[in-house]
């Protein structure tokens, strides 16, 4: 499940509240003449039990969302907002509780009960509501973070009272399914979801330090989402139980819907399921609570990196508070993009690799954060870093802020806003948040007005205010060892403190009983499926033959153009892997007619963005804009892709930073593990056998000679098509493209890959050291089937899906459910046009490694020998069946599509076909297809971990281990003990 993320360094969660502002109260009386009276005379067909709060037109605003917002009698929300424009429903339910609501020595509850409320209720079996949503189409999932926790799906249209009757479920009669064993199960998912995603990863403790070094012992945001593993190992069920009795009550809840909705019906399907339930016990909002430093506090965290860090936070002030859009637009001054001031200072000049400036805000306090990541090639440290975030906030000062920044800022406020309305769950979480946080789904309205105002001297006056000589936390991100490359001596100790006992661990549970009258058991009968169309493609040429494919998208007013060159890693030359990367990479930085500052300074006025992204057989150049800048941005994207400087500044500052990234990613146990499989199932020279930023030995042999080379071989030459994604008239795209149009083109030649890929004979374990590794990486793999979209292949996709490609699979629920091993497991079918792979990926748990190894390889020889059962057969022909409401939904979604046709020269119905194939094609045939490709007892497995904790129980699996250094290549080799077979039987 996923988490809110800090778009820093850092992979720790960051725990956003949303923005916005509401001045009115969701229970304030209505006034004459109000929206809401108005709205209930003209709807006088209300549930008994449902009151209408408000109704809200968007009043002819560009951006605004539509809604109606009624209140149940027992204190539950409901908003709904009608979107017509695609046979989906997605449901939000939030719950006002987060980590802050936890007790010091309790931490971790409310993210416990996002992964206990998956594990069925009274009338849903285990593993049922993830079957149930995914059967029927949809998508589903659940965040926590430090203020709220939402579920939610997103379905076809007709499945929406299936998912009321589940989300009610659980609000209402969660409890009495829960047992000791989930509860254990579900507590040892916690803890690899932790090893996975803090202890095993670069950096993953830093945010966790920084919010316990700055909050007091005690306060909400002092203690990390996830939880303290020990305050978890101490709980027990009935303080679980407690947790939910006392904060998941529908007088706690916001219950959002969206899409292709009858409001009527919606809503007497919202009274039958969760009017019954009872409220909980009263919830009043925390008092907002900004952390106070008195002097700069300097904490050091060790931890096993190869890039230095320096992260520096000072506290400001809380969520929705009137100060929050200045300080916003002083981080954006600061600190984010190629124009900003710490960037030009620290990773312009490659005194850094990275630096940027976030303010970070949450339901009770915000935080300005600057992090640095050192380049060591620079020879400075991080006590400079330090200092030159220090000389730039006295910059600031002297220079002020203009008129350019805040148009730079507000360009970028409006299309990030507007790119996040074009899915209806991008709308209706929204909604959602708003309410929460503010009383009324409408803030999103005074949020924008709020944005738009801000003026030079607020900016100016909150920076006085809230940053200049005010105190900080300043952590040290240091390699274990090395305690004196932090910036300064630690001068400050946080610890916590544990309570004896707690008022509540004797008083008995407080249960709230749901009495229906109707039999809340039987699950809902959904009605017919909706007919789901393709979106209708527009297929031709530009002037100079380049094929164009664009697709309608009216919800927004945007528009995505995507350029392709026939150029990827496939093609590098042996000994440069990294090419192409390193190429899009200096693509981004300065053009013959302007800077990278110059350049970004330019898109932000816009509010667009043009990307650059190399891929494994073709590189694309993409960009983003609201249809009214089209015609000002087209000129950029051509700029980009045409009249890269390729300086020899900026090609040694990448080369290093790329240097040193690549450096850090053998930090990290997945990248290790990409490139042992990679260089095992390909051979260690194969093209795609690399990462995709090559090595630090390969791009070290890279020359700008190289990339200028490579560039010119390729560009503009190689534009292989076009894709759009338009909310503008097809003419009118057609006309902004005549830029593209104009290029000279020809057929890129790509001789065949020459190098022979390995044959993978037996199961061989292939063992990469990372020493003291929490977590071990597992991979398995095997060759497998180009990519065909009608043929084998896909085909092989469906037979897959039962046995790894879902969480409901057989191999995910092994690992994860029944043994819990591990966060999550997959199997997968990776096609190329020249080649393909199959193969299974999980991070497990350290002392889990040889017995989770050992369940993957019987999950697959059983399903090689038996195949899919009747009952799978039927759930992946449901589940992937009733997908296609999704599948088109966005903008994203439509160019997706478009580029697979492109890539691969489809019909425009290829999906059709599929469908169609999907629907004819019977259990036995896929059985057959895909046990044809699958060879169980030729498998390459790679296992990254602790060797000297780990091997001794590997060597019990009877396995031939080959040691891989961290490049791929081989250390030693032992021969097998026994034969290969016997580790499936085990």
């Amino acid at each position: 499940m996923d988490r809110t993320k800090i778009a820093l360094i850092f992979t720790a969660a960051l725990l956003v509240a949303a923005c916005g502002k509401e001045s009115a109260s969701p229970d304030a009386q209505s006034p004459a003449n109000s929206p809401a009276e108005k709205a209930a005379a003209a709807d006088t067909r209300l549930p008994d039990g449902i009151t209408l709060v408000e109704t809200f037109d968007g009043d002819g605003a560009e951006i605004a969302i539509p809604y109606s917002k009624y209140k149940l009698a027992n204190g539950l929300t409901v908003v709904l907002h009608e979107d017509h424009s695609d046979p989906l429903a997605h449901v939000d339910v939030t719950y006002h509780v987060g980590s802050n609501r936890e007790d010091p020595g309790r931490s971790g509850f409310a993210h416990f009960f996002e992964h206990m409320m998956f594990q069925g209720s009274v009338n849903v079996g285990d593993e049922q509501h993830f079957k149930i949503i995914q059967e029927a189409g949809g998508t589903l999932n659940g965040t926590t973070n430090t203020d709220r926790t939402n579920y939610y799906e997103t379905v076809p249209a007709n499945q929406l009272e299936t998912v009321l009757w589940l989300e009610s479920d659980r609000m209402g009669v969660f409890l009495d399914a829960v047992t000791e064993e989930k509860f254990e199960v579900q507590r040892e998912t916690v803890k690899n979801e932790r090893g996975q995603r803090v202890d095993n990863r670069p950096y993953g403790r830093a945010l966790e330090t920084m919010y316990a070094s700055t909050y007091p012992d005690g306060h909400p945001y002092s203690w990390p989402v996830i939880g303290w593993m020990e305050d978890l190992n101490r709980a027990d069920l009935n303080d679980l139980k407690r947790f939910f009795l006392r904060w998941y009550g529908p007088n706690n809840a916001v219950l959002t819907i969206g899409g292709d909705i009858d409001k009527q019906q919606t809503l007497e399907w919202v009274a039958k399921y969760f009017g019954p339930i009872p409220a909980g016990p009263e919830v009043k909002d925390l008092p907002k609570q900004p952390a106070t430093l008195e002097k700069d506090r300097y904490v050091t965290l060790e931890d096993n990196i190869h890039l230095p860090a320096l992260a520096m936070m000072l506290p400001t002030v809380y969520a929705n508070h009137e100060d929050e859009p200045a300080l916003d637009a002083a981080a954006a001054i600061l600190g984010q993009g190629q124009d900003s001031m710490l960037y030009k200072r620290l990773v312009q000049t490659g005194r850094a690799v990275q630096a940027s400036v976030t303010h970070s805000c949450k339901e009770l306090a915000c935080e300005m954060w600057f992090i640095v990541i050192q380049n060591p090639a620079s020879g400075e440290s991080l006590a400079e870093m330090e200092q030159a975030v220090r000389d730039t906030l006295t910059d600031f000062v002297e220079r002020g802020v203009s008129e350019d920044d805040l148009v730079k800022f507000k360009a970028g406020y409006e299309s990030g806003r507007v790119f996040g309305l074009q899915s209806v769950s991008g709308k209706v979480s929204t909604l959602a948040a708003f309410e929460t946080f503010t009383g009324s789904p409408k803030g999103i309205d005074d949020e924008i007005n709020a944005y738009l105002s801000v003026e030079t001297e607020d900016v100016t006056r909150v920076f006085d205010e809230y940053v200049a000589g005010k105190p900080s936390v300043l952590l040290s991100i240091v390699p274990n060892g090395k305690t004196e490359l932090a910036a300064a001596e630690q001068n400050y100790e946080w610890d916590r403190t544990i309570p004896e006992s707690y008022a509540d661990e004797d008083e008995a549970l407080a249960l709230r009983p749901v009495k229906d009258d109707f039999d809340r058991s039987v699950q809902p009968t959904p009605g017919i499926n909706p007919q789901v169309e393709l979106p209708a493609i527009k297929d031709g040429k530009l002037e100079n033959g380049v094929r164009l494919l664009s697709v309608q998208n009216d919800e927004t007013p945007t528009v995505t153009v995507r350029a392709v060159f026939g150029v990827g890693q496939r093609d590098e030359p042996r000994g440069k892997a990294g090419l192409t990367a390193m190429m899009t990479s200096l693509m981004t930085e300065a053009t013959t007619e302007r800077s990278a500052a110059e350049f970004t300074e330019a898109l932000k006025r816009l509010g667009a963005s043009v990307s650059v992204n190399a891929g494994a057989h073709d590189t694309t150049v993409t960009l983003n804009v609201l249809a009214k800048h089209l015609d000002a941005a087209m000129p950029l994207m051509m700029e980009r892709m045409l009249k890269p400087a390729f300086t020899e500044e900026d090609f040694a500052r990448i080369k290093q930073q790329t240097i040193e990234g690549l450096q850090q990613s053998r930090k990290t146990p997945q990248g290790l593990a990409t490139r042992a499989l990679g260089a095992v199932m390909r051979g260690p020279q194969h093209p795609l056998s690399y990462p995709m930023g090559g090595l630090p030995d390969t791009v070290a042999n890279i020359t700008l000679d190289d990339v200028k080379g490579y560039y010119k071989a390729h560009f503009p030459n190689h534009l292989l098509g076009v894709t759009a994604s338009t909310s503008l008239p097809h003419d009118t795209i057609v006309k902004s493209l005549d830029g593209l149009a104009k290029l000279e083109v020809t057929k890129p030649v790509r001789p065949a890959i020459a190098l022979q890929q390995p044959k993978i004979e037996g199961q061989t374990i292939y063992l990469v050291n990372k020493e003291g590794a929490a977590q071990s990486s597992l991979r398995t793999g095997q060759h497998a089937l180009p990519y065909d979209a009608l043929g084998n292949y896909y085909l092989s996709y469906l037979g897959n899906f039962p046995l790894g490609g879902n969480f409901s699979s057989r191999i995910n629920l092994n690992l994860r459910e029944d043994k819990g091993y591990t966060y999550g497991a997959r199997t997968y079918l990776n096609g190329g046009p020249e080649s393909g792979l199959y193969t299974f990926s999980s991070e497990v748990k350290k002392e889990a490694t040889a017995d989770a190894l050992n369940e993957v390889l019987t999950e697959l020889a059983t399903y090689d020998k038996e195949g899919m059962t009747e009952a799978e057969f039927d759930y992946l022909r449901s589940a992937i069946g009733q997908q296609e409401a999704r599948n088109y939904e966005t903008p994203g979604a439509k160019l997706g599509l478009l580029s697979r046709i492109l890539d691969y020269d489809l019909p425009l119905d290829y999906r059709s076909q599929q469908n169609a194939i999907l629907k004819e094609t019977d259990r036995e045939t896929l059985n057959k297809v895909f046990t044809g490709i699958l060879e169980p007892e030729n498998q390459a497995i790679v296992v990254v971990g602790d060797a000297a904790s780990i091997r001794k129980d590997l060597e019990a699996l009877e396995l031939p281990i080959v040691e891989l250094d961290e490049d791929g290549n081989v250390i030693e080799a032992e021969s097998a003990p026994a034969a290969t077979e016997s580790a499936s039987a085990h």
